[in-house]
């Protein structure tokens, strides 16, 4: 059984801003059925470019449903820039902390967050750049995405990097590529 915290039950048995938004300004759709975690992430600016509504549905386990409904409320009333800045680890750390085995969760809600900002401001509907190589084909994770992770949350080990990313929990082809890219960036 995982130990979750009392706020992110909460929003798992209480999640907020469930559904979606009529004509949205980003949308975004990220998460493989594969894994078994899905996101589509919507919002809508008001007349100074702030966020005033933020919309998800979610195909997933609680914690991918707390990590989505914090994910929300984060980002209401943020200009574009702010939000862009929120990490998998402050949506984390607003649920009070999630498994690690669960932390691919809130790294779901800062990609679609990323793609719906994206899609407003190219039009793209591409759950991630398209420049990016892709490293793990089971879970369509790119090597950026993967760099990014393991920066911004300090990982040292291949078994890390999937737990926050599930890249590697497949066929496991691509473990060899992400253990590559833990010591190019931690020496």
């Amino acid at each position: 059984m995982w130990n979750y915290s009392d706020k992110m039950m909460d929003h798992f048995r209480n999640p907020r801003n469930v559904g979606t938004i009529d004509h949205p300004d980003g949308t975004a759709t990220v998460g493989s059925l594969a894994c078994g975690d899905a996101l589509t992430f919507q919002f809508k600016l008001d007349a100074e470019g702030r966020i005033a509504e933020a919309k998800f549905q979610t195909f997933g386990c609680a914690s991918a449903i707390a990590s989505s409904s914090a994910l929300t409320e984060m980002v209401l009333g943020k200009t574009l820039e702010e939000a862009a800045r929120i990490t998998n680890k402050e949506i984390a750390d607003y649920l009070d902390g999630l498994p690690p085995q669960k932390m691919h969760c809130s790294v779901m809600g800062r990609e679609a967050l990323e793609a719906a900002i994206r899609n407003f401001r190219t039009g793209a509907n591409a759950d991630r750049n398209l420049e990016d190589t892709l490293l793990c084909t089971c879970y369509n994770v790119s090597e950026n995405e993967i760099r990014r992770v393991i920066t911004e949350n300090s990982l040292t080990t291949v078994e890390e990097v999937t737990n926050f990313t599930k890249a590697g929990g497949g066929c496991g082809r691509c473990k060899e590529g992400i253990q590559k890219i833990l010591d190019e960036i931690n020496g």
